[in-house]
């Protein structure tokens, strides 16, 4: 009896899927973030605060991955910025083709900025390469400092680690400095910074590291 390994045959040819987007958004000098994190962890509250503070640098776009729902693609719609709503249709991630589909209903030969708010998830999205040119996973505070040991892959994909909700750091027990040693042990090139978008605090150094970045690619 000969055994067949599916999972690595799909994720080869999404690995190859993904290099091709990545390719095309490249030549198109648009730079997409793919941004990943579990359910409620503030991942459209920290976009709509970023674009908020980015005040019309970028030609911003945005891609709303979830199973249903169209709530946070309105509600982002709202600030001026292009978005669209991507069903995964009980998928529990964003994949390449599923990427490529959605940029193309959304269009970016117009957009420097596209970002790509995955499936609330700490496992399956950082199985699948979408074919982004950064990944940036968000831990909020009341998720604990422990996320690293649980959820390993996510933090070894990422580009960026943004610890959110800084300003509950007073009501749960979480420990930055176990955090961060847990991360960079991990990944050591990962970056990290600590933010809170509902008081600002942190959001100057990501948004410089996401300036710079958007610089360099478009």
């Amino acid at each position: 009896m000969k055994i067949i390994e599916l999972k690595e045959t799909i994720t080869a040819s999404n690995d190859r899927d993904a290099e091709v987007l990545r390719n095309r958004l490249a030549d198109s000098k648009c730079l997409l973030i793919n941004l990943m994190a579990s359910p409620g962890a503030g991942k459209t509250t920290l976009l709509e605060r970023t674009i908020k503070d980015l005040n019309g640098r970028y030609r911003i776009g945005i891609i709303e991955a979830d199973i249903d729902s169209d709530v946070d693609a309105r509600r982002l719609s709202l600030l001026g910025v292009k978005a669209v709503q991507a069903h995964t249709d009980g998928m529990c991630h964003m994949d390449a083709g599923m990427t490529k589909t959605a940029l193309e209903e959304l269009g970016f030969d117009d957009l420097d900025l596209i970002f790509l708010e995955n499936v609330g998830n700490l496992i399956c999205p950082a199985e699948f390469d979408t074919g982004a040119g950064r990944n940036v996973m968000i831990l909020s505070v009341p998720e604990g400092d422990d996320k690293p040991l649980k959820y390993p892959l996510m933090f070894t994909k990422s580009d960026v680690l943004l610890i959110t909700k800084i300003d509950t750091k007073s009501v749960f027990d979480f420990d930055f400095d176990k955090c961060r040693e847990r991360a960079k042990k991990l990944n050591p090139d990962i970056t990290i910074f600590e933010v809170s978008a509902k008081t600002g605090e942190g959001m100057e150094a990501w948004l410089e590291w996401l300036t710079g970045q958007t610089d360099q690619w478009i």
